[in-house]
């Protein structure tokens, strides 16, 4: 009579946990309470999936992880460990259920991963020294050190290209690894359509796959309920089971309205890292690299003019990019003698564009830091979201401080401060004109920041 497949599973569970108790690996005590009720639901050339009680046995035996792969590296005599996988009961049950589910890997696919964003071509500031390091981190390891990683940060500072290396990291030096990048309102479409047609088991299924999940402005699934419950078991699965979620959004997670509390709290769960918009430095080798990947040289243009961009249009890299364009547009009408494009040339071409007062030669950038370095803030803190009292005051002061030396509109601050309406932008005005009016030491304070702007 043929052995069946669960007594053959049983008595390979039995001899892995004889082995650790008979080795003396784990503790009788440990082995009566939390192995003798788990048993191997799947076993397979690359891994063991391992059924357990509850969430307390789940938490124990994946403590053990490294010693019971051990143990089926000796029962079952393996040349190289296989991958240990721990369920609870009800998960396996839900598993069961789907086993019979069958989907094409067609059916559902990843939005496009670019090629040509690596991390040899981001280029690393303070700025964005720390999620650069993380994002390398992730993608030397996926799922060992910072899951999820989640990156912060205005439009255009560099999150997605981070996203894209990662991928392209991975899939280099793995190509079996299954990556899939999608942007939060995709990941809804994708829903909305499986749940018409009746395949939201499927793709949940086709999820549970994946190697490398990445997800950019995550802050657009706010508000989307069954998307919440859906991306919810998708990174339950994924997380527990060691592979790597990566989270792009341009806020940090507990500034997300509209977001539950269990997705805040297990994305906080993880790394953080914010991206702040370039220093000057950071932003001269960005556009020089940029130039180069359009097939100039860096002497098509003046140095100076290079300078005056990368000064004027450092709020991102598309800023950048779109001033450099413009330039290069100017100069093709203006400039027809086939020379480096002049400074003159570079002044005339963005003189409406660019937010600079032509007597004192501030910009809302450099304001915002100056404010930002006397309060001991991040320039990300002070354009964020964030409520606190010394982050709102010292965003108030920037604003008002814009207003008044720039003399820029309402809206135009508002953009700078990321995308706030002009009413807010007022209202900010007015608050510290008043307290100007009542608070001598908070005059003080402003004065003492004009001065550092020299002005």
């Amino acid at each position: 009579m043929p052995i069946k497949k669960d007594q053959y599973l049983n008595d390979i569970w039995d001899q892995v946990t004889q082995y650790l108790l008979t080795n003396k690996t784990i503790e009788p005590e440990m082995i009566s309470s939390f192995f003798q009720t788990s048993y191997i639901y799947e076993l397979t050339e690359e891994h063991a999936i391992i059924s357990v009680e509850n969430v307390i046995h789940l938490q124990v035996l994946r403590s053990l992880v490294d010693k019971i792969a051990d143990a089926f590296i000796h029962v079952l005599d393996l040349s190289a460990p296989i991958e240990i996988r721990m369920m609870q009961k009800s998960d396996i049950k839900a598993l069961s259920e789907q086993n019979g589910i069958k989907y094409d890997e067609n059916e559902f696919h990843s939005m496009n991963i670019q090629k040509d964003r690596t991390f040899e071509n981001f280029v690393v500031g303070d700025c964005n020294r720390e999620s650069q390091a993380a994002a390398l981190a992730c993608a030397l390891n996926p799922g060992k050190f910072f899951n999820p990683l989640f990156i912060y940060g205005n439009s255009g500072l560099g999150k997605t290209h981070l996203m894209m290396a990662i991928a392209n990291y991975v899939l280099k030096t793995d190509p079996t690894k299954k990556v899939y990048y999608t942007e939060s309102l995709k990941f809804v479409e994708t829903v909305v359509n499986a749940i018409r047609d009746n395949r939201i088991e499927a793709f949940k299924r086709f999820m549970f796959s994946i190697d490398l999940l990445l997800v950019d402005d995550i802050q657009f699934l706010a508000g989307k309920e069954k998307s919440h419950e859906v991306f919810f078991t998708i990174y339950n699965e994924l997380v527990n089971n060691g592979k790597q979620v990566c989270i792009a959004s341009d806020r940090q997670p507990r500034e997300i309205k509209g977001l539950e509390d269990r997705l805040i709290s297990r994305f906080s769960s993880g790394l953080s890292v914010g991206i702040d918009s370039p220093e000057f430095e950071t932003s001269l080798a960005i556009l020089q690299m940029k130039i180069k990947q359009n097939g100039y040289g860096i002497d098509d243009c003046d140095e100076e003019g290079l300078a005056y961009i990368a000064s004027n249009f450092s709020g991102n890299v598309r800023d950048l990019e779109g001033a450099w364009n413009r330039v290069l547009f100017y100069a093709i009408q203006f400039q027809p003698d086939g020379r480096s494009i002049r400074f003159e040339t570079v002044m005339n071409a963005l003189k409406s564009q660019a937010v600079v007062s032509d007597k004192t030669g501030l910009s809302p950038k450099k304001i915002i830091k100056t404010v930002a370095d006397y309060y001991g803030l991040t320039r990300q803190q002070v354009t964020s979201k964030t409520r606190t009292k010394n982050i709102s005051s010292a965003r108030h002061i920037s604003i008002y401080l814009c207003r008044k030396l720039l003399n820029i509109s309402y809206i135009k601050i508002g953009e700078e401060f990321g995308g706030r309406d002009h009413s807010t932008i007022m209202s900010a005005c007015t608050k510290v004109e008043k307290q100007i009016k009542k608070d001598p030491l908070f005059e003080k304070v402003i004065k003492d920041l004009e001065q550092q702007l020299n002005v």
